[in-house]
């Protein structure tokens, strides 16, 4: 009977063992490159969805597309980049750095100009014709897509150089910092993403610039030479385009592109490069 006990007991603890390494194996870790503007979506809602649902483990870096796209040319260990454009993972597609076939829209950005203060912005913006503020903080054209598309706007309203002659446009290296320079008081108005007023406690004044003044903020997600055989890679990708993923990025201020025009679209730029 001792003999057969043990004989039991040895199977149990070899199948509970089988079971925890099985775990350990299934479960795998994603170096993950995000756009400045999709800080707050991922960390306070999507990271902790996709973790617990997965077993995998999130590792994210988080940064302008711009600096990302160089951090990742230069060697950067990630194995996902979601831009904040199509034009940089398209680029690492067309440069060997990305996986062809990978590239999708899973969300389209929304500009507003927005100050702390309550009393500042106007629901049309003319507070930005009137030039009663010190500074006006953007994204730096060129390194960010909604810096990008700030400028568009201030060209339309044809302020651009007037803006600049004066002195009166603060620059970030991303929308984040855009965001930071308005939040603590270093301008006095600020062009940012509509997520980060959303997700703001300081809700102060806002105006939602109309979609046509200014480029569709499409923004790419791209898989990775380094990630390809990554099991959580592929599983944050399926994650991401899921009904539940889609659900909260629209709630949280993003446009989330039709399955069917966000796949035409893709084809369309991927037959481009």
């Amino acid at each position: 009977m001792k003999l057969r006990h043990v004989h039991l007991y040895l199977i149990y603890g070899f199948h509970f063992v089988l079971v925890l390494c099985t775990a350990s194996v299934s479960a795998g870790e994603l170096h993950l490159a995000v756009a400045a503007n999709f800080t707050q979506p991922l960390k306070q809602h999507l990271k902790q969805q996709f973790e617990k649902d997965s077993r995998h483990r999130l590792i994210i870096s988080f940064g302008g597309t711009g600096q990302l796209y160089s951090q990742i040319k230069y060697g950067a260990p990630f194995d996902l980049l979601l831009a904040a454009d199509m034009k940089r993972p398209e680029k690492l597609v067309s440069e060997g750095l990305a996986v062809a076939g990978s590239l999708f829209t899973y969300a389209e950005g929304q500009l507003i100009l927005w100050s702390p203060d309550p009393d500042i912005v106007d629901a049309n913006g003319k507070i930005l014709s009137t030039g009663q503020f010190k500074h006006l903080a953007i994204a730096h054209p060129k390194m960010a897509p909604y810096g990008a598309a700030a400028k568009q706007v201030l060209e339309k309203l044809g302020l651009w150089k007037t803006l600049q002659r004066q002195r009166q446009i603060v620059r970030g290296n991303n929308v984040s910092q855009a965001y930071q320079f308005t939040a603590t008081g270093n301008a006095q108005l600020g062009f940012i993403a509509l997520s980060q007023y959303q997700a703001t406690p300081k809700r102060g004044s806002h105006w939602q610039v109309p979609k046509d003044w200014y480029s569709p903020i499409l923004q790419g997600a791209v898989l990775l030479k380094r990630g390809q055989n990554n099991p959580a890679a592929k599983a944050f990708i399926a994650f991401l385009q899921s009904d539940s993923a889609r659900k909260t990025i629209e709630e949280l201020g993003y446009v989330v592109p039709l399955r069917r025009e966000a796949s035409r679209r893709n084809e369309t730029r991927e037959s481009l490069i």
